[in-house]
């Protein structure tokens, strides 16, 4: 039987209720079927499995149960050894805390260190921590490592004399004593609008400085003339608790910035201030997989940073980009009324390093390997 409306006899103007069509209902009725099916065989489906279930012997069970177990293995394991993309200064802190501090600042201890030991066994120290990673890993996106770390005297040698890293040369790399902001944009901008922040926990450090000692955390450097001071959060890929409790805004900062080099040797960031008269030798950098960020905190006029030969001046509240693996040297010039000058150091990947090269660089150069 269908259904069918009567015609209104109404004359006003507002519009009948509508009666379902017949399309209507019969789409209706045949959805309502459907869905009965469809509980009937979900029934029937979960009234089947427990039937199975209870059928299964304990043998079936058990070797279920095993396989169970060793998947939940294996997630834990590749889990636990999965190297970070990138390093946070937050990880470094529990393992900071067990490595010796003296007045403040994190020194290596371990005499295997490719950053501070140079010996004739470090292209095949290096080359084994090459395969150890690839064994636990893959090769993929190891070709350039791989090449480097097998002709890296070759490389040394043969590099023109303004340019030559000290430790470690990642071949075919773009080469320029200085980088344009663009190099790393967001880490530059997020350093530029924290800049206020990082001056003012400076200025509360720099209070405690006097004639007659060096303050707790400062280190002092060796220079032809002059004082070169450095407060460090991060020095050689090892955080320094102490320091970084004494800037805690700069040191939260820190874990905010995408190319942070914070868990291997090549990393560091610290305050460097340059007293008037200060001249700083003439140096290499130990790799160039990095580009050295300064951030200007306080720049009095007649202080200059020369790359290869090429100078260039800081500006306070603006980041420089430069290549340390190039001839560098600064020096501050000024008048003792001028002030010191005060840069915030960070060290960021270089642009041009993939992230599978990133994971296994912090794998072959972490700190103590």
């Amino acid at each position: 039987m269908v259904w069918v409306p009567l015609r209104s006899t109404r004359t006003d103007r507002r519009a009948p209720l509508r009666a379902p069509t017949p399309r209507r209902t019969t789409m209706s009725l045949e959805w309502l079927m459907d869905w009965s099916w469809s509980l009937d065989g979900l029934r029937d489906f979960i009234a089947t499995g427990i039937q199975s279930f209870r059928d299964c012997d304990a043998t079936a069970l058990a070797a279920v149960a095993c396989l169970l177990v060793l998947f939940v293995w294996y997630c834990y394991h590749v889990g636990r050894e999965q190297p970070r993309a990138y390093a946070t200064v937050n990880a470094l802190m529990q393992s900071a805390e067990a490595n010796g501090v003296q007045n403040g600042y994190v020194y290596c201890h371990s005499p295997e260190c490719v950053r501070c030991t140079h010996h004739d066994g470090l292209n095949q120290k290096l080359y084994h921590n090459l395969q150890e990673y690839a064994k636990r890993y893959s090769w993929s996106g190891m070709g350039r490592i791989h090449k480097g770390i097998r002709e890296q005297g070759r490389y040394l040698n043969s590099r023109p004399s303004i340019q030559k890293p000290e430790v470690f040369f990642l071949p075919d790399l773009p080469t320029m004593p200085y980088f344009s902001r663009d190099a790393q944009k967001h880490d530059v901008e997020l350093l530029e609008r924290n800049f206020q922040t990082i001056l003012c926990e400076f200025e509360t450090l720099y209070k405690a400085f006097s004639n007659c000692s060096l303050p707790q955390g400062w280190k002092m450097n060796s220079t032809p003339s002059g004082e070169w001071f450095t407060f460090y959060l991060v020095n050689q890929g090892m955080c320094v608790p102490r320091n970084c409790r004494r800037c805690p805004r700069t040191y939260r900062l820190l874990g905010s910035l995408r190319t942070c080099i914070g868990n291997n040797v090549f990393g560091n960031a610290c305050i460097s201030v340059l007293s008037p008269g200060t001249v700083i030798a003439e140096h290499y950098g130990p790799t160039n997989i990095r580009i050295r960020c300064h951030l200007g905190l306080k720049t009095p006029s007649n202080c200059e940073l020369v790359v290869g030969g090429e100078p260039q001046c800081w500006a306070e509240g603006r980041c420089l980009l430069f290549d340390d693996s190039f001839l560098h040297t600064a020096f501050h010039e000024g008048p003792p009324e001028d002030g010191p000058r005060v840069v915030f150091m960070v060290d960021l990947w270089h642009p041009n390093v993939a992230a599978a090269e990133r994971q296994a660089l912090d794998f072959i150069f972490a700190p103590g390997r």
